[in-house]
């Protein structure tokens, strides 16, 4: 049994939602913020066996694509620089962690 940690956009999350409950996958849903652009992200974790845990993934693939974005950041806090033009970042993606499950109970 693995434990799928999967960090996405929020704008991908209802989708990736979607597929994974059509697909028969368990999905628990957290809000979470990111630490450049300081904008919504969600959290899902996904209990997957062994061997359908490349199922899961090409799943997580599929559904959250990188693309361009334009967006004016934020300063972080004191003595940050503040860039006051736009500049143009890759959201959207994944990052995955799987984890190694001992022990699995559903009560």
């Amino acid at each position: 049994m693995k434990m799928v940690m999967a960090v996405v956009q929020d704008s991908d999350a209802a989708r990736l939602i979607e597929q994974l409950t059509e697909n028969k996958f368990g999905v628990t849903k957290l809000a979470s913020t990111g630490g450049f652009l300081k904008s919504g992200n969600t959290t899902l974790m996904i209990g997957v066996e062994e061997e359908r845990l490349e199922e899961l993934i090409s799943l997580i693939e599929k559904v959250c694509r990188p693309r361009k974005q334009v967006v004016t950041p934020f300063p972080g806090g004191p003595g940050d620089a503040y860039v006051p033009y736009p500049i143009e970042v890759t959201v959207g993606g994944a990052t995955v962690f799987v984890l190694n499950i001992e022990r699995f109970e559903k009560i």
